[in-house]
């Protein structure tokens, strides 16, 4: 084999090796995504996380269709504002879900760009010593290698050591461009989820705003409900500053429900005559009572969408046992009631940071807490959907608690 022919093809081999052993992760703005698919934990976590996002922004679709089209459909003002702050609100969670949906495939992304990293800085250490060997011997110049002694001899090792490297080279060098070509395409993904996650955050914003004046307007046309909700929402302050606890005050939340029930259930008066002599003497008559219906009146639904921390019945750091769901949601998440019914308490108590209360009817009531805002006052009527506040910005824990004439039942079951 010509000296000049092996000094050519050591050089057409080495440089295109050399050139593709360096290989970088150019995506702008990927560092805090780096961080978020750190917390995610393995892949499978990160694969558990995107599904769970995505049934969570189709859910919410969904609702969202469906408050729309009540909303079109009713003609009286109060439940078509009620609807439509309802249909923002599932489409603020379909916005969160979709955050949630693009971090975790970052995250996945991420892991694959580590693994494919880990294969190619295995695979090239041999071929870098080979390229840099095969890269001194193409500097060497043409006349000192013809001009060596045994040259022939030499050239005949030379060619037999190529006949065998050779095939092995392009062998690797392929698997290597195999593997550079992954990598630009889980570049390209990095990127395209990226720019997702900033048009779903701005989205997400804009949305917000929109529930926000819609909030607004709805305060400015309902002034006389919220005098009314005003001194509901006083009573309930004073039930929680006389309660023992939180289950001191569901309870007395329970029984002024049950009254105002019984009450709203008498008939009314009747009416004067206008004539003595048309009096009537209406016989006794003992009212027989009525089996109350033991069904929960509106459909359940998760107050947030998010992981479970823990179930019902599950204990807690403290060994007690867990009486509703724990969720964990994503930064300062949309929280909405979990069904239809009347607003009992909102505002803080005591550890358990902004709660609702939701009497349903048949005896059901529900509890959310761990709310960072509640937008929601004592005596509001709400229906399944409807926005009651926000969760925390940092370390958010969302709790909802069913209970059944005071007693905690699984909110699973009715869901």
């Amino acid at each position: 084999m010509p000296a000049f022919r092996f000094l050519a093809l050591t050089g057409l081999v080495a440089a295109p090796i050399a050139a593709g052993l360096i290989f970088a992760w150019p995506v702008a703005g990927a560092s805090d995504m780096l961080a978020v698919g750190a917390q995610m934990g393995d892949a499978g976590s990160a694969r558990e996380a995107y599904a769970r996002a995505r049934r969570a922004a189709a859910d919410a679709e969904r609702r969202a269709q469906r408050f729309d089209k009540e909303a079109t459909e009713t003609r009286e003002a109060a439940d078509r504002s009620a609807r439509e702050a309802a249909a923002l609100a599932a489409r603020i969670q379909q916005a969160e879900a979709d955050i949630l949906a693009a971090q975790a495939r970052f995250a996945l992304i991420t892991d694959q760009r580590r693994l494919l990293d880990a294969r190619l800085a295995e695979q090239q250490q041999p071929l870098v010593r080979l390229t840099a060997a095969l890269q001194n011997m193409a500097r060497r110049p043409l006349v000192l290698s013809a001009l060596q002694p045994g040259t022939l001899k030499d050239t005949v090792y030379v060619r037999a050591v190529l006949e065998t490297t050779m095939p092995e080279i392009r062998n690797r060098t392929v698997g290597l461009r195999g593997e550079l070509a992954r990598g630009r395409e889980l570049e390209r993904e990095a990127g395209e989820t990226l720019a997702s996650l900033r048009m779903d955050e701005g989205l997400l914003l804009e949305r917000r705003r929109a529930l926000e004046t819609l909030a607004t307007q709805q305060r400015l046309a309902s002034r006389e409900v919220r005098q009314v909700a005003q001194r509901e929402s006083e009573r309930a302050l004073a039930l929680s500053e006389n309660a023992r606890d939180l289950n001191s005050l569901v309870d007395e939340l329970g029984r002024a429900g049950a009254l105002r029930a019984e009450l709203a259930a008498l008939p009314g008066p009747l009416v004067r005559p206008p004539r003595p002599g048309a009096s009537q003497v209406l016989d006794a008559q003992r009212a027989s009572p009525t089996p109350r219906p033991t069904a929960l009146p509106a459909p359940l639904q998760l107050p947030v969408q998010g992981r479970t921390l823990a179930g019902f019945g599950e204990s807690d750091a403290a060994g007690l046992p867990v009486t509703g769901l724990r969720l964990a949601p994503g930064s300062g998440a949309q929280v909405i009631a979990p069904a239809a019914g009347r607003v009992a308490f909102a505002g803080p108590y005591r550890g358990y940071g902004q709660i609702v209360i939701v009497e349903h009817g048949n005896g059901f009531t529900s509890l959310v807490t761990g709310l960072a805002q509640a937008d929601v006052a004592a005596g509001d009527e709400v229906i399944g959907g409807s926005p009651i506040g926000t969760a925390a910005r940092r370390d958010p824990a969302i709790t909802l608690e069913l209970r059944r004439d005071g007693q905690p039942v699984n909110p699973l079951d009715y869901m």
